[in-house]
């Protein structure tokens, strides 16, 4: 499902306009997808209240549509207009044609009416702006809105459903007006926006529902940006077929561990092993290894040389480079630490002759810090990899703040895909994952549960496991961001979000994929 800025899709709009479906008919086509969305929201229309705030613009004209449909099917429709809508608006006639109330904000003394209707209202839909305002929200916007906010407060059954966006929200940054709403539903036109995955607007939209108005998919073909759903997912996961061996699944190398951070590389190796890979071999400090080895049955071990009991050193790489041409993947950085000895090994293990041919590369972590250190660092490491950073270290990595990346999180992915030539995974709500070819996927789930140490552990074992069976560097991120994703929201539905820890998701990872692999289930 792809993801559009405002500019992209006003120029969706415009080509479905040149093959035969112009503003209008889209308009009469989003204000029933969207009275139909309220309908289901609402479970039982007839004779329920329902406030549509309309705005000036087109957002407004849905909002008209909206309200006939309603109207239409027994619903006690109110309409609250912010400015006169011109005569020559058919919509608005309509609903005048069948005596639905309506007040303009300008005959409405101090808000009085809008205050009455609000407090009888079973749902209010905010139909003010969508993806053209930019402006800050002043005088009667701001008024009524602000009105909304205060019913709300002390009404908590009053449903708010925004038309494509809440007002006030920028559709591209996700940056919200002081003034916009938090919706409890929001329906959205034809495909979701951009802002509705960045904070703070993600936190405004409530649940989000896509509306199909029409429009069709070919149209927005060369758009670079998409959600993952279920069905995407589903498509690209490796096949089992009934002949294998563990070799028809790959083979993983994991380096990583340290005196300090014992359990990451137990969570990469568990993780790795859980989405269905066939070896995983763990190179960690030799004194580590009796202790991980009570825990990780399934794997096998290299143990490595130490410049002091639990860090490797530096000439820990002479035997990764002996072991490497063996495997199809190396993971390495998870839990390494930051030991001048072990930061050696990671870079004369990286920036030395591979194996021909190499292995497909994971990096994360210390890992990531390390290469944070070296200049121009992706010139001296020409083959793809996958790179995991969070926000923290893909600071370090870019030389921005964290807030310059938080504010700006696709294109900084992007940006630094493209430069790299790398994989990139940019963690966190709406995790994005982009490509060396400009291409992004951003994921659907936002899980505080997941804000938790070890976490990023079992992403990165998750994506090897899948590289090692096939996938491209690409599909593996994605694919593996959003079965990490998935684990999460059953362990949500199971503990809640306070106290998940990172083994909890382990047992879980099977149980996504048949569920996947059986029914495409799709949280998008």
């Amino acid at each position: 499902m792809k993801i559009v800025t405002a500019d992209q899709m006003r120029e969706i709009e415009r080509r479905a306009a040149e093959i035969g479906l112009p503003p209008r008919v889209l308009m009469d086509n989003a204000g029933l997808a969207v009275a139909q969305g309220i309908r289901e929201y609402l479970t039982n229309i007839e004779g329920r209240h329902i406030l549509v705030l309309v705005g000036p613009g087109n957002n407004g004209g849905d909002g008209l549509v909206v309200a006939r449909h309603l109207h239409d099917w027994g619903a006690g429709v109110l309409l609250y207009l912010s400015s006169p809508r011109p005569d020559s608006d058919t919509n608005f006639q309509l609903t005048q044609q069948r005596t639905i109330p309506t007040i303009l904000a300008s005959q409405d003394d101090d808000l009085a009416t809008l205050s009455s209707w609000l407090h009888s209202a079973d749902g209010v839909v905010d139909a003010l702006f969508g993806t053209g305002k930019v402006r800050p929200l002043e005088g009667v916007f701001r008024q009524i809105l602000h009105q909304v906010s205060k019913v709300k407060a002390v009404r908590a059954d009053l449903g708010i459903i925004a038309l494509d966006l809440p007002s006030g929200l920028n559709s591209d940054s996700g940056t919200v007006d002081p003034a916009c709403l938090a919706a409890d539903v929001t329906i959205t036109l034809a495909y979701p926006k951009l802002g509705l995955f960045a904070f703070p607007g993600a936190g405004k939209r409530g649940k989000l529902v896509v509306a199909d108005i029409g429009i069709s998919a070919a149209l927005a073909d060369d758009i670079p940006t998409e959600l993952i759903t279920a069905d995407w997912a589903r498509s690209v996961f490796p096949e089992r077929p009934p002949e294998a061996n563990k070799g028809t699944f790959g083979r993983i190398l994991v380096a990583g561990g340290s005196i300090n951070y014992i359990g990451a590389v137990y969570l990469a190796c568990a993780a790795a092993t859980r989405v269905g890979a066939g070896l995983v071999t763990l190179a960690t400090a030799r004194t580590l290894q009796p202790i991980l080895a009570a825990k990780l049955t399934e794997v096998t071990y290299a143990p490595l040389t130490e410049s002091e009991p639990g860090i490797i050193a530096a000439e820990a790489s002479e035997t990764l480079k002996q072991w490497l041409p063996n495997y199809n993947v190396l993971l390495l950085g998870c839990g390494l630490g930051q030991d001048p000895q072990a930061a050696e090994c990671i870079k004369s293990t990286l920036f030395s002759s591979l194996p021909d041919p190499p292995p497909d590369l994971v990096l994360d972590a210390d890992a990531l810090n390390t290469l944070a250190r070296v200049p121009q660092w992706w010139q001296k490491l020409s083959q793809d990899a996958v790179l995991t950073p969070h926000p923290g270290e893909m600071s370090r990595l870019m030389g921005l703040s964290i807030d310059e990346i938080q504010s700006n999180r696709l294109e900084v992915a992007r940006e630094a895909a493209t430069l790299w030539h790398k994989t990139v995974v940019l963690k966190g709500a709406y995790t994005v994952i982009a490509a060396p070819d400009g291409r992004a996927k951003i994921n659907p789930q936002a899980n505080p549960g997941l804000a938790s140490a070890g976490t990023g552990d079992v992403l990165a074992g998750m994506i090897s496991g899948l590289l090692a069976q096939g996938l491209s560097p690409f599909e593996a991120a994605c694919c593996g961001v959003y079965l990490h994703g998935e684990a999460g929201e059953r362990v949500r539905e199971k503990l809640g979000d306070a106290g998940m820890i990172a083994s909890d998701l382990l047992p879980l990872l099977p149980v996504v994929i048949k569920q996947l692999k059986e029914k495409c289930d799709d949280r998008g």
